[in-house]
């Protein structure tokens, strides 16, 4: 594979052959889906795909290759098989390399795996990749002071939630039903937050606001818990690990969107699923991405 192919739109380029990609991948094994025998199954689809590994990282044990790394082996793709955070945190480190990066979904969420392949497993898409149905994008990001967000934003008491998910990956009864009443607690008494671009929502605010990046704008959306059947809501969600299925009511989309907490507080914040020290007001604009990545979705 040669990197000839003039650079990607926030949309979808056209098909690019990539049976000959010289591939490394990255793993973390503490990701949601990346168990031995998800990471043999991919190491088959791989070997069928006939694409050898260049390199192999476990991370964060080791260090994920450098941009000078993956340039001095002639690396063109990097494979990273992992949840969203973990993806997020190896892309910033990427933003002066040539090459390609490969979101494989290995982690809980896997919504930029889902924004750039659809539903498909690992395997299916490097079935994909060696068809040569692979495209190279840019997609749109959450641009903020803190982070670049590769899917999105969440601000609030809300992301108290967090740490009830943590708690589920290691869960003991004692340390769920402590997250649990914390996060509970949070809700209903944290500070909340508001969005303060015209038209956008309660003016009381909400105990969380989602940011996720689009074609066409960021999409906000307020979620809110105003009563015991919208606890059991978030609860039910909780359970499938996707916050943003509770219940919400839509911000609209913008290209800049402010977020603030009227009492002054730093407000919770959550980037890509990773924790930042939010301040009384956020602003987040939409972006593209500097680097690019490959996506298997069908276009049509």
């Amino acid at each position: 594979m040669t990197q000839e192919n003039p650079p990607a739109t926030p949309g979808f380029s056209a098909p690019v052959p990539a049976k000959a990609a010289k591939l490394w991948l990255v793993r973390n094994e503490a990701s949601g889906s990346n168990d031995e025998e998800a990471l043999a199954t991919l190491r088959d689809a791989l070997s069928d795909a006939g694409i050898a590994l260049a390199g192999e990282t476990c991370f964060p044990k080791e260090d994920p290759p450098t941009p000078a790394d993956l340039d001095a082996g002639d690396i063109d793709t990097l494979a990273v098989f992992a949840g969203d955070g973990t993806i997020s945190s190896i892309v910033a480190t990427l933003k002066d390399w040539s090459g390609t990066v490969l979101p494989l979904p290995g982690g809980t969420m896997n919504m930029l795996a889902r924004r750039l392949h659809g539903d498909a497993t690992a395997p299916e898409i490097v079935e994909r990749f060696q068809n040569g149905v692979a495209r190279r994008v840019r997609p749109t990001v959450l641009v903020s002071r803190h982070a670049i967000g590769l899917t999105g934003a969440l601000a609030g008491p809300g992301t108290a939630w967090a740490e009830v998910r943590e708690a589920m990956r290691r869960p003991t009864l004692k340390e769920l039903m402590d997250t649990a009443s914390e996060a509970i607690s949070s809700s209903t008494s944290g500070p909340k937050v508001v969005c303060e671009d015209a038209d956008c929502g309660r003016d009381e605010g909400y105990t969380a606001i989602t940011l996720t990046p689009r074609d066409d704008g960021i999409e906000g959306a307020g979620y809110y818990s105003e009563s015991l059947v919208d606890f059991a809501r978030h609860g039910v969600a909780l359970l499938q690990r996707d916050f943003r299925s509770g219940p919400n009511e839509s911000l609209g989309r913008h290209q800049t969107i402010r977020i603030a907490c009227p009492d002054g507080e730093p407000m919770g914040l959550l980037i890509d699923g990773e924790s930042y020290e939010g301040a009384a007001r956020e602003e987040f604009t939409l972006g593209t991405s500097d680097v690019e990545f490959w996506a298997t979705a069908d276009a049509s």
